[in-house]
C-alpha cells in the first residue's frame, strides 16, 4: 500500500540525480564505472542512487514510500530497475547531480534497508535536452538487501 507520495522538479544536470541517506558511505565521484551504468541509467554506491535521465535539464521526479512491494504493471514504463539502499541515518536526500546539498529535499524514513524501484518514462518523446515529456518515479519499501535487478530494459525506436 501506498503510503506517502512526493512530487519534485530536479535539475538533472550531467543527465543524473540522486537519492542518498544523509550521510552516504561511498562518494558519487566514480559511480558511473562503466558503459552498462550508462545504459540501464543506474549507478550505486553505498547509501546511494544514481538515476540516469534522456535530459540534462529539469525533470519531473515522484518519489513513494509504500508498507510492501509495489503492483509490478510496467506497462506505461519504458524501463524498470531495482536496487537496494540502505538508510541508516533515516533521512533520504533527494537532489540533481549540481545542486547544493545541504538546500536539497530530505524525507525521512525509518532507518532500515530499503528496495528501491526506479520508472522510467516517455524516454521517447525527448528531442532536445530540454524539451520532453519523460518521468522518473522512485518507489521504496523496506525489504532485505538484494542485487540490483533490471525488471523492464527499453527498447529504443531506430
Amino acid at each position: 500500500m501506498l503510503l506517502k507520495q512526493y512530487q519534485y522538479q530536479l535539475f538533472a544536470d550531467y543527465f543524473q540525480f540522486y537519492v542518498e541517506d544523509e550521510n552516504p558511505e561511498d562518494t558519487t565521484e566514480h559511480i558511473w564505472d562503466d558503459q552498462r551504468t550508462v545504459e540501464i541509467g543506474l549507478a550505486l554506491g553505498k547509501g546511494i542512487i544514481a538515476v540516469g535521465t534522456v535530459r540534462n535539464f529539469t525533470v519531473p521526479v515522484s518519489l513513494e514510500i509504500h508498507d510492501s512491494e509495489p503492483n509490478n504493471d510496467f506497462s506505461m514504463w519504458d524501463r524498470v530497475n531495482e536496487c537496494s539502499i540502505d538508510i541508516p541515518s533515516g533521512t533520504l536526500v533527494i537532489f540533481g547531480c549540481t545542486d547544493y546539498r545541504p538546500d536539497a529535499v530530505r524525507v525521512q524514513v525509518a532507518p532500515q534497508c530499503y528496495r528501491a524501484r526506479i520508472y522510467y518514462g516517455g524516454l521517447d518523446t525527448v528531442a532536445d535536452f530540454d524539451k520532453g515529456d519523460d518521468t522518473y518515479k522512485v518507489a521504496l519499501w523496506v525489504a532485505p538487501f538484494s542485487e540490483m535487478r533490471i525488471l523492464k530494459e527499453r527498447i529504443t525506436k531506430t
